[in-house]
């Protein structure tokens, strides 16, 4: 028995060859078939196979192992009884309708492993008409199938299946290489040829059964025709491809051998190789480039693989490419800088930036620290500063001043939107295309070791994703116990950044993490007010703008007065960029009047803007509204700086309700809450009507309801807002108010007091209400900001009240609106609160 076959089921096979045979593989006997059309038999035992096909005139050997086919074998009597095989690879399949073999059981034995091994030998093709259990064991109906006959043996079919059986056993080891002669030798019975070639070849089950199916002799013999020829076909598409593989493998051998000998010559004539003179010269600037011993050690140890790669190589260029890297940076070459004078740095400070006092003062105590450690071999840790504002501030332009004054390199890195870590700490070589990351890059261009490296937008990196974390790869970037060391996975070289000057800008310090926010030393830069946008654009902007529109300040004239409507009406926020985008606009037209032949002078006043710039964005200052019942100017932060936020609130007859819109955050909406409750508690003090709000429902909203808000200290205002419509009295509209409030009506501390204070001194607001805990806030205003507004420091709503909230009898008061005098004298005495 030869060709051992396995079965995924209840039963496996291997072909037996008759003893006339030697070749290996299936088998089938040359015996007269008996007649197709023979009458129907009666019922017989039903054996089912999963992995292989019994043909008419075959014989196979089934090894039997499930319970329902060994049921079968042991129901049956001695050998020589016949039975219906047939191929079912689904389970709890039908065999009725399909086309089995009719066989004989010629031999049993057991085999090893609880297996019992079965010889059948096929008779003849029937349909399966039923089946049924007898005591147990599957039986089936058959009926004789009748197979349309060829008559010539010379049909295309029969040729082309011998055909590509001849090409197969030529060119595959693997086919039966007797199957061509059997194939002449039965040519006569085309459904015979058929069957034996679907046996012998190595078709699938699936396909076996297909032929075993097919009672049109002529389709039978044309499906084994096709499969046979996409085996040819495939054979074909495999000798191309060894073919062109050996002829590719068969040049680079030719090619080796011919520079070995090239090699050989060369050397005999006392030529140079090109390939050695280029590591040569790469290992003169590895000697040259004063690189650290540990450094230089790596370096030449890659020089060494790259000698024994050949130039084709696809690796030769990953480790020249890493060669160039190493010998770009600048492992140990610094500034050469002036000898350190503060007055120097400090005048090239304030010659391009004015104010950021704080930023300056920190520049200069950390270059005064140098100046006295006298030592240019290891620089001081450097302050990692983190200039955090408003756009348009200046905080990049400051960064550039910076290393201008200490006469450095600058280079800016925007970290904004980077998700992936390997931006920070380069790709590994096994990438293709792999590069370092940001800041060895950096380091390449600036070409010192010690350059002012601005990381732009810090608070926009993305934290966290598929690609790793990159504010975590940041934190050995700036920690200042980590960066002497600082390895990119490109390099897998410690590179020191322990020299370089870090200036990071953020608009939101709070969406920095906070491991990485405890690294930086935050200058916090709010914003600038009419004074200074006023002086910035005199120093600065105007002469830079009139050399870039080819004007003069001859051609157009400003005064202080006008800056001032233009900072105030157009320009009202806490940077400069609109500033300067309408300063260009008027200049822009100018320039264009000018070249079409205008001549002359123009002073820009009020009427000037108007026409060029249009209507005024901003309207006049707000202290020129009248006191309202229910409306509060409150101050709010932004990261683009501080903000007036005007609350509303209304009383309107119902049952009670508490409504709150202006898509507000969950802090916002507890602090409705706890203001509605406290004001209802204090009834009796502020006189209120209907403090039960048992016929009146009370509505809050913040204006600018596309907004999303959020945060504490909006709660005096909503405190001041409710009290005012419950009690029938009016706010002062030219007081901006600010502060967390507690239910028991004490007031908090928040945050932003800077920017707040300057949005209202913007908005022409000179009152303003803070927590009394807010007092120490007050020395980081400017003082000409400090000198204008009254500060009113509240350490209770009380103090809020006395101070925002007039009497009913307001309009008996003289003049425009009352003093805060004639508030206190009208305010009703409340006692402390609980």
């Amino acid at each position: 028995m030869l060709a051992y076959q396995s079965c995924n089921g209840d039963a496996s096979a291997r072909w037996c060859a008759p003893a006339m045979r030697i070749a290996s593989g299936p088998s089938y006997i040359s015996a007269v078939p008996e007649p197709v059309d023979s009458t129907s038999s009666p019922l017989l035992p039903l054996l089912t196979l999963r992995s292989t096909v019994v043909f008419p005139d075959g014989r196979i050997v089934v090894q039997v192992a499930g319970a329902e086919n060994r049921g079968v074998v042991d129901g049956i009597g001695p050998d020589g009884a016949e039975i219906v095989a047939a191929l079912l690879t689904d389970t709890g399949a039908s065999p009725v309708g399909r086309i089995g073999v009719r066989a004989r059981l010629s031999g049993r034995r057991e085999a090893d492993g609880g297996l019992l091994e079965c010889t059948l030998e096929g008779r003849a093709r029937v349909r399966i008409t039923g089946s049924r259990l007898l005591d147990g064991v599957p039986h089936a109906a058959t009926e004789a199938v009748t197979e349309l006959r060829l008559d010539d043996d010379a049909t295309p079919a029969m040729t082309r299946v011998l055909d590509a059986a001849e090409t197969l056993a030529e060119r595959d080891p693997s086919f039966p290489a007797e199957l061509p002669g059997l194939l002449r030798r039965e040519r006569r019975r085309a459904g015979r040829a058929a069957d034996l070639t679907a046996a012998r070849a190595r078709f699938r089950p699936a396909e076996k059964d297909a032929v075993l199916q097919e009672l049109d002799v002529a389709a039978r013999l044309g499906r084994v025709a096709d499969r046979l020829e996409r085996e040819v076909a495939r054979l074909s598409v495999e000798d191309e491809v060894r073919v062109e593989t050996e002829r590719r493998i068969d040049r680079h051998q030719r090619e080796f051998f011919l520079r070995q000998q090239l090699q050989a010559i060369r050397t005999e004539l006392g030529e140079a190789d090109p390939a050695d003179g280029e590591l040569t010269e790469l290992r003169r600037k590895v000697e040259a480039a004063g690189l650290p011993d540990a450094i230089a050690a790596e370096a030449r140890r890659e020089l060494d693989r790259l000698r024994q790669l050949t130039p084709a190589s696809s690796e030769h260029q990953v480790l020249r490419n890493y060669i160039d890297w190493v010998l770009a940076l600048p492992w140990q070459r610094r500034t050469s800088e002036p000898p350190i004078t503060l007055d120097r740095v400090e005048a090239a400070l304030d010659g391009r930036h004015y104010g950021l006092r704080e930023a300056k003062d920190r520049i200069l105590e950390y270059l005064a620290v140098r100046q006295l450690r006298g030592d240019r071999g290891r620089d001081p840790q450097g302050p990692i500063l983190c200039f955090v504002g408003p756009p348009g501030t200046g905080k990049t332009s400051l960064g550039e001043a910076i290393a201008a004054s200490l006469g450095r390199a600058f280079y800016r890195i925007s970290v904004g939107g980077v998700r992936d870590e390997a931006e920070i700490r380069g790709h590994r070589r096994t990438y293709v295309g792999s590069l370092p990351g940001l800041f060895i890059q950096a380091m390449r261009r600036v070409q010192v070791a010690d350059p002012v490296l601005m990381i732009d937008e810090i608070d926009k990196m993305a934290a966290g994703g598929p690609g790793g974390d990159p504010t975590a790869a940041m934190l050995e970037v700036l920690d200042p116990a980590q960066n002497r060391g600082f390895t990119d996975h490109y390099l897998n070289l410690p590179f020191d950044l322990s020299s370089v000057l870090f200036i990071c800008t953020a608009n939101n310090l709070f969406d920095i993490p906070p491991a990485l926010r405890d690294r930086l030393e935050v200058i916090r830069i709010a914003g600038y007010t009419v004074e200074e946008k006023v002086e910035i654009a005199w120093r600065y902007l105007l002469p830079r703008l009139f050399d870039e529109h080819g004007i003069t300040e001859h051609d157009l004239q400003f005064t202080d007065e006008t800056l001032s409507l233009l900072a105030n009406r157009y320009a009202r926020e806490a940077g400069l960029r609109a500033f300067e985008r309408q300063l260009a606009a008027l200049m822009r037209r100018r320039a264009r009047r000018k070249a079409e032949g205008e001549r002359g002078a123009w002073v820009v006043d009020g009427a000037r803007m108007e026409d060029v710039l249009g209507p005024p964005r901003w309207a006049a200052e707000l202290a020129d509204q009248m006191p309202e019942i229910g409306t509060v100017t409150g101050l709010a932060w932004t990261a683009n700086g501080g903000e007036l936020m005007t609350i509303e609130a209304l009383r309107m007859p119902g049952t009670g309700r508490l409504l709150v819109t202006g898509q507000l955050g969950e802090v916002m909406r507890e602090s409705v809450d706890a203001a509605s409750s406290y004001v209802r508690s204090r009834a009796r003090e502020l006189h209120l009507v209907d403090p039960e709000l048992r016929t009146s429902d009370l509505h809050v909203h913040f204006p600018a309801g596309a907004v999303p808000k959020d945060g504490p200290s909006a709660g005096i205002a909503v405190t001041l807002a409710i009290a005012s419509v419950m009690s029938q009295r009016a706010v002062r509209r030219d007081v901006a108010v600010t502060g967390e409030v507690t239910l028991r009506g004490r007031v908090l501390e928040i945050g932003g007091v800077k920017e707040k204070v300057l949005a209202a001194y913007r908005a022409g607001l000179r009152r303003v209400v803070l927590p009394a805990a807010n007092a120490k806030d007050l020395r980081e205003l400017p003082s000409e900001v400090r000198g204008a507004i009254e500060f009113t420091l509240a350490a209770t709503m009380d103090d809020v009240v006395a101070a925002a909230l007039l009497p009913r009898d307001h309009r008996a008061l003289s003049g425009d609106l009352p003093t805060f005098d004639e508030v206190a004298a009208h305010a009703v005495d409340l006692p402390p609160p609980a």
